[in-house]
């Protein structure tokens, strides 16, 4: 996590930070709970997968992690809830001490979602008099702490969407989430090239504002030239490789991929089921027909990549996706527009970047020439994870529209697919 050095410069400046701080931390505290207010208490102590967290838990983490990084070692005199928290809601970070299994997270049916709503009070009473402290708030250390604590809640918004839609795709009463209509569009647009040279290019964060630290430093890397799709791949041309026998071609997969989508019994994206008649799928407005328009989503990286050797193309590397993002809006459906489903193109240009679904990319999840991970604990947060995982941009549908940005690297393992994960090709330019 970064917030480049000018950005501190002056009183004005640092009293501008503090003030945004302050109107943006409740904001983001608010919308976590808005989430949370369609479920029942029972919905929250859920736990379908070692990857999948209760909503309970979450709610309660994002809240450790203020108290364990912020509260304790800055506000003079404060005072923990409950110090068992400190174990139970811990994720993964060894410095800062024991912590629950994450498999076994779904087993705690005490504190109770009550208890940790007060305890969310109790931690925003603490945060509320730390970022009116003027004399606190000059310390670098602590702005970027609140600043990282605010967007750590906002990956925790996204991982609640996702978490919960899994969860209500596990009940055999198949619950609703929230009810969007479908939304009828024309035929999305055939999808094109846009084309980039090659040549000495730089990507990486740079420039004020916030961003992780594994988003820098900037650097410089030799693409060479290549084009991407003008839009994502649709459930419809996904359909044509599975009806192309794209599941059961061992020469389209990676060994890896091969294996993981025979042993998990792969034969469409996630949440899809067949019917007899024709696939439907999990939504979190209900179950629905596919949408041969809408962005395909729920695939592997093992399926993306087989996907895009059918297609005859591959996928985009990360740096080629950064370039390509660079000079392009952030604006799409995010998870602002409430429908929390990826939607169609409707236009014909360069389109869907940001938003609808997280991009793959070929890039597997490494450091940057020069990375420095945060000093201390914090340091746990991206830099660990830098092995065995892949890189995906652009955000998606459950993203908050202000939490992404071109330098975004998200990152996953291969086989998952319980993200809004979809494809986008790429081809070298000939």
């Amino acid at each position: 996590m970064s917030v480049q050095s000018g950005s501190l410069h002056g009183n004005t400046q640092e009293l501008q930070q503090s003030a945004a701080l302050r109107s943006r931390y409740p904001a983001v505290r608010a919308l976590s709970e808005a989430l949370c207010a369609p479920l029942e208490p029972e919905d929250c102590v859920v736990q379908t997968m070692p990857d999948v967290s209760p909503p309970k838990w979450h709610l309660a983490h994002v809240s450790w992690f203020f108290e364990t990084f912020l509260l304790k070692p800055y506000l003079p005199g404060y005072r923990e809830f409950d110090p068992r928290y400190a174990m139970l809601f811990n994720s993964y970070y060894e410095g800062a001490g024991a912590m629950q299994p994450r498999a076994e997270r779904g087993r705690l049916s005490r504190p109770t979602l009550a208890e940790v709503y007060r305890y969310r009070r109790h931690i925003d009473e603490a945060m509320t008099l730390l970022l009116e402290d003027v004399q606190a708030m000059r310390r670098p250390e602590v702005a970027l702490r609140a600043a990282l604590g605010l967007h750590h809640e906002q990956q925790h918004q996204e991982l609640l969407l996702t978490d919960i839609k899994h969860v209500f795709a596990s009940q055999p009463l198949r619950p609703v989430y929230c009810h969007v209509a479908a939304v009828a569009v024309a035929v999305p647009p055939k999808a094109a090239w846009r084309e980039y040279p090659g040549g000495l290019r730089e990507i990486g964060h740079a420039g004020t504002g916030f961003c992780y630290d594994n988003e820098t430093p900037r650097h410089r890397v030799w693409i060479e030239p290549f084009r991407l799709a003008t839009r994502p791949v649709t459930n419809g041309e996904y359909l044509a490789f599975m009806a192309d026998g794209g599941y059961e071609r061992v020469g389209l997969w990676l060994s890896e991929g091969w294996r993981a989508a025979k042993e998990r019994r792969w034969l469409a994206p996630l949440y899809w089921e067949w019917d007899g008649e024709g696939w439907s799928y999990q939504t979190l407005s209900g179950w629905r027909m596919v949408d041969p328009h809408e962005p395909v989503c729920h695939v592997s990286y093992y399926e993306a990549d087989a996907y895009a050797r059918w297609a005859g193309r591959r996928l985009p590397s990360e740096q080629e996706w950064e370039i390509a993002a660079h000079d392009v809006p952030i604006a799409g459906n995010f998870q602002d527009s409430g429908r929390y489903h990826p939607a169609p193109a409707e236009e014909a240009h360069f389109t869907q970047l940001y938003g609808d679904v997280w991009e793959w990319t070929r890039s597997p999840y490494v450091a940057y020439p020069g990375f420095r991970p945060l000093a201390g604990t914090l340091g746990e947060y991206n830099g660990k994870f830098m092995s065995g995982q892949m890189v995906l941009r652009g955000g998606s549908c459950a993203t908050p529209a202000d939490h992404v940005r071109a330098t975004y690297r998200n990152f996953f393992y291969p086989p998952d697919r319980w993200q809004f994960s979809g494809i986008r090709l790429a081809d070298d330019k000939g």
